[in-house]
C-alpha cells in the first residue's frame, strides 16, 4: 500500500525525514506586525524569531485553507493527515473540510484525518508511527485505529524560556507570565488529554526545571523501550542535544530523534523552548 502523510507546518521534521517518509506540509501563515511569514521551507527561523522579539504586538497565525490540504490530497496513494490540536488551532477543521469536498470530487480515495491532541513533537512521532505501520503492511484501517490509541497514550511536555509569546497569543494569562518572568521560574508545560496547554510545574531557574522534565518522563511515561521520544528545539540545538544525553542513562527509548522547530513551534515556545513527546 503506497500512503502520503499530509501535516500542518507544526509537525516538525527535517528535509530527509520528510522525503524518506513521504510527508507533505501545508504550512500555517505567520505574522508579526504587518509583515506575513510563510512557515515553509523558506523560513528563516533564526531571523523570524529574532523579528519577534522586536515586534511590539504579539505575533498571529492562520491555519492552512481548505485548498491548501486538497492540493496535497492529489495522487495515488492512501493519505494520512496529522494537525494541530484542534484545541489550539483550525487546522483539524480545514482538514476535515477538505477531505469532504474532495471525496465528493473523487470518491475512491482513502483519506483520514487525525487531531495530534498536540504540537510540534508530537505530530513528528505520530507521523513516524504512521510511517512504521505502513511499512509493516497495517492496512489503512488498522493504522487508523493503532494510531488513534497511539494518541491517547502519547505525553507531550514543554519547557520553555519564557511564557511571554504563549501570553501574547492569548494562550495564557498575561499576569501569570509576567509574573513568571520576573521570579525568573521556569514553566515545564503540558498538553492535556483533551488537547489544551496546562501548566505542569513551575520551577525557579533553569538547571532545577532541565532536570524536572527529565523526571517527568519517568513519573508519566510506560513502556519506554517501546516508543520513540521526539525532541524539537528552537534555535538551542545544544541543549537538545544535551537531554538527550542525560535521556540516555535514565532511560531506555527504542529510538530518539531531535527535530529543529519550524515557524509556528518556535512562535510558542522562543528562543531556547524544547518539546518533548513519547
Amino acid at each position: 500500500m503506497k500512503i502520503k502523510i499530509v501535516g500542518d507546518s507544526s509537525c516538525d521534521l527535517s528535509k530527509d525525514m520528510k522525503e524518506e517518509m513521504n510527508v507533505e506540509i501545508a504550512p500555517l501563515t505567520l505574522q508579526l506586525g504587518d509583515k506575513v511569514y510563510i512557515d515553509d521551507e523558506t523560513l528563516d527561523i533564526k531571523q523570524y524569531v529574532k523579528a519577534m522579539g522586536q515586534c511590539e504586538t504579539s505575533p498571529k497565525t492562520s491555519c492552512p485553507s481548505p485548498e491548501d490540504y486538497m492540493k496535497r490530497f492529489e495522487g495515488e496513494e492512501s493519505v494520512f493527515v496529522v494537525t494541530l490540536s484542534n484545541k489550539l488551532s483550525g487546522s483539524y477543521n480545514s482538514a476535515i473540510l477538505a477531505k469532504n469536498i474532495f471525496l465528493e470530487e473523487v470518491s475512491n480515495k482513502f483519506i483520514h484525518v487525525f487531531d495530534s491532541l498536540s504540537a510540534s513533537a508530537g505530530e513528528t512521532i505520530i507521523a513516524m508511527k504512521i510511517h512504521e505501520l505502513s511499512m509493516k503492511n497495517f492496512t489503512e484501517l488498522e493504522i487508523v485505529d493503532k494510531i488513534t490509541n497511539y494518541i491517547k497514550e502519547m505525553k507531550t511536555f514543554f519547557l520553555l524560556e519564557s511564557l511571554e509569546h504563549l501570553a501574547k497569543a492569548g494562550r495564557l494569562n498575561p499576569f501569570i507570565a509576567k509574573v513568571a518572568n520576573m521570579l525568573a521560574i521556569k514553566p515545564i508545560m503540558g498538553a492535556t488529554d483533551e488537547g489544551t496547554i496546562r501548566l505542569v510545574e513551575k520551577t525557579r531557574g533553569y538547571k532545577k526545571a532541565f532536570n524536572r522534565f527529565l523526571e517527568i518522563i519517568g513519573e508519566e511515561g510506560s513502556n519506554l523501550e517501546e516508543k520513540i521520544l521526539g525532541i524539537a528545539h528552537c534555535n538551542c540545538l545544544e541543549r537538545a542535544l544535551s537531554f538527550k544525553e542525560e535521556v540516555l542513562k535514565k532511560y531506555n527509548f527504542k529510538d530518539i530523534v531531535i527535530v529543529e522547530m519550524k515557524g509556528l513551534s518556535s512562535t510558542y515556545a522562543d528562543d531556547g523552548g524544547l518539546v518533548i513527546a513519547f
